[in-house]
């Protein structure tokens, strides 16, 4: 190289393949998504589950703004990442929960599970699980008591899943329940799980616009179906895996929060990976754990999974067969 030539290279960090989409619009994007199954709760279980989503939302937004304040940092609580670690705690609570429930899981998520790891994109759980199982685990009482969709009366009631699993009905139908009943939200549960037609309208919204891919969510899904039928508790393949697909949280669950860019693998292999990983650790908790539902626990075990999977599973060098 001639010695009159004089090149300034500079290496910048990731990424160096820019698009239009940006944190705030796929974050927006997600909140919106999630809007209908928020409808559906008020619906279902009145001006109650309003309540508990606008604390959740305010509370980790002051939060995020509190923090970053004392620690003189941009204050960016507009970018949406806040709010809507707010809505997904609030869809992961009862309707029955006083009002301090989601005003401590919102200060949880996002200090000690978001800011403690330095803040959007660095932490290594996601943060709406990580409160709502610190939340479990202080208050399960509080974050087992559910009401009867439609009641005027706050008449409180079992979800399906306990419902089979504490032995209080054999089957669906013996629970007083359909199909159809679980796919509309005519059952009790958390607000954002229940209505799962309003979750697919989210879900689909998303997948069109190419926020989430495929591979998480049908690695979830299809790994829980088939282990639920195939060890099934009436014996070797017939199980009801239709009920394990509409019953709990895991459209929900699939869809939004296994789904997170930050805390999920980067690769579409990886991905699938990390859903049939949740799938599995989902059926495992059910069938033989002592609580009836999995799927917020095993996304939070898969989260720690992520770096060894990343590891493992590279992407293929560009340039190269």
């Amino acid at each position: 190289m001639p010695d009159n030539w004089n090149l300034n290279l500079f290496v910048s960090a990731s990424s160096h393949i820019h698009s239009r989409e940006t944190v705030p619009k796929v974050m927006w994007a997600v909140f919106l998504a999630l809007i209908p199954a928020g409808a559906a709760a008020v619906i279902i279980f009145g001006l109650a589950a309003l309540k508990v989503t606008l604390i959740s939302v305010l509370s980790c937004i002051i939060t995020e703004a509190l923090i970053q304040k004392l620690t003189r940092k941009k204050i960016t609580i507009s970018d949406g990442s806040a709010a809507l670690t707010g809505l997904l705690l609030a869809y992961n609570l009862s309707s029955r929960v006083p009002f301090w429930i989601p005003v401590i899981g919102g200060i949880f998520a996002v200090a000690i599970a978001k800011h403690t790891f330095g803040g959007l994109g660095a932490n290594i759980f996601n943060p709406a699980l990580a409160a709502r199982a610190f939340l479990l685990v202080s208050w399960p009482k509080h974050m087992t008591e559910f009401l009867k969709p439609f009641s005027a009366d706050a008449v409180t009631t079992a979800t399906p899943l306990a419902m089979l699993k504490e032995g209080m009905a054999k089957n669906l139908s013996a629970a007083g329940l359909s199909y159809w009943d679980l796919f509309l939200g005519r059952r009790a549960g958390c607000l954002g799980e229940v209505c799962i037609i309003a979750l697919l309208i989210g879900a689909a919204y998303l997948l069109w616009k190419q926020y989430i891919w495929w591979h998480t969510p049908a690695g979830f899904i299809l790994t829980l179906a088939s282990l639920s039928w195939i060890f099934g508790t009436q014996g070797l393949f017939k199980g009801d895996f239709i009920f394990s697909i509409l019953s709990g949280g895991l459209i929900l669950g699939a869809f939004f929060m296994a789904t997170d860019y930050v805390t999920t693998p980067i690769t579409k292999k990886g991905q699938l990976v990390f859903g049939i990983g949740c799938g599995i650790l989902t059926f495992v908790i059910r069938r033989f754990g002592g609580y009836p539902e999995g799927v917020s626990y095993s996304i939070l075990m898969m989260n720690a999974a992520v770096p060894l999977i990343d590891r493992y599973i590279r992407p293929r060098r560009y340039g190269t067969r």
